[in-house]
């Protein structure tokens, strides 16, 4: 054999190898794992992220994601109870499908002297999720879960109440029904949320909905400017209220002081006259006391003494005293009354 037959021989063998060993080798990205297929039958243990080997040409593999993933459903029928087809235009599932579903557990034991060690085995979810709904799960598990569950929502509900009283309650409905079956069917898939677009109607329809929903606005509109109206009529009736009762309490005010100040004139007019009342009394008790005791000092004084003294001093204050024997009496000017003859014997 030559050399050039030699070398080619090389280079075919260095080729298939290169070919080989391309097939074989192949990298999981993050976030998800690889499922292994031999001759069609699936294998129990995947791969996570990285570079890993596989036998050629034999051995295939299927990467499965891991994470948050969101499937996109558009333009699913659906039909209402009074016959109307409606089309949402996408409807949107957040899921995720966990890795693991546990793990089996490790025990040794003697068994006549031999040590034996049961090594645990890890469940993993995701492999028997794609034995039993293949790497494409998502389609049967959710894609078409969708459609049958809105069917069966909007078939028992009319076009009012699936395009406007109902719709804010469709991805809550969808996805606790998704998830429900999720765990019967394939413990591990779990829905994260629900997202469904405002559905397609009939055109004519849809003019319809929106003449009564400018309606409605329109109503709304008047109602709330009744209901502005009626707050300032309220506002100002309080106000007038307010302001009367200010009123109110101003000429309360005004009058209690006004009371306030008669009574305090009267109570001082009260007072003075007290006090003029009081003086008046004192005046008059005192010239009370003075006329009595005058009077019982005169009383006193009237003694017969007291009184020929008296008129001793009167005879005495008269000017002119007339004495003779044609005079039976003695006259003195300027009494009243004429001397006892006693009296003139007594001056003679």
């Amino acid at each position: 054999m030559t050399m050039p037959y030699v070398g080619a021989l090389f280079g075919t063998i260095a080729g298939v190898m290169a070919i080989m060993l391309h097939s074989s080798i192949h990298k999981i990205e993050e976030g998800h794992l690889a499922v292994y297929y031999r001759g069609g039958a699936l294998l129990t243990t995947p791969n996570g992220p990285g570079y890993h080997i596989m036998l050629p040409f034999i051995t295939t593999y299927r990467a499965v994601q891991t994470t948050l993933q969101t499937d996109e459903i558009k333009n699913v029928p659906c039909g209402t109870s009074g016959g109307v087809m409606i089309y949402f235009d996408r409807i949107e599932v957040v899921n995720m499908l966990v890795p693991l579903a546990g793990t089996k557990s490790s025990h040794s034991f003697h068994l006549l002297g031999i040590s034996v060690t049961v090594v645990f085995a890890l469940l993993y979810a995701v492999v028997d999720i794609v034995r039993n709904y293949t790497a494409d799960y998502d389609k049967t598990l959710i894609f078409n879960k969708i459609h049958h569950e809105l069917n069966q929502f909007c078939s028992v509900h009319t076009l009012q109440e699936v395009y406007i009283e109902l719709f804010d309650i469709i991805d809550e409905n969808l996805k606790t029904a998704l998830q429900k079956d999720l765990n019967v069917m394939a413990p591990g898939l779990t829905i994260q949320a629900v997202r469904v677009t405002k559905p397609k109607i009939p055109e004519a329809i849809r003019r319809n909905f929106e003449l009564m929903e400018a309606e409605k606005t329109r109503l709304l509109i008047t109602a709330q400017t009744q209901k502005v109206v009626e707050k300032e009529a309220e506002t100002e009736r309080k106000k007038a209220i307010i302001e009367a009762q200010k009123v109110a309490q101003v000429a309360e005010i005004q009058f209690q002081q006004k009371v306030m100040e008669k009574e305090t004139e009267k109570r001082i007019s009260e007072i003075e006259d007290a006090a003029f009342l009081a003086r008046e009394k004192a005046k008059a008790d005192a010239e009370y006391y003075t006329a009595a005791k005058f009077a019982e000092a005169n009383r006193l004084k009237l003694t017969p003494e007291y009184l020929e003294l008296m008129k001793y001093q009167a005879i005495a204050a008269n000017s002119k005293i007339y004495f003779g024997q044609d005079i039976p009496n003695m006259f003195v000017e300027g009494s009243n009354s004429p001397l006892k003859p006693n009296a003139e014997q007594d001056l003679l």
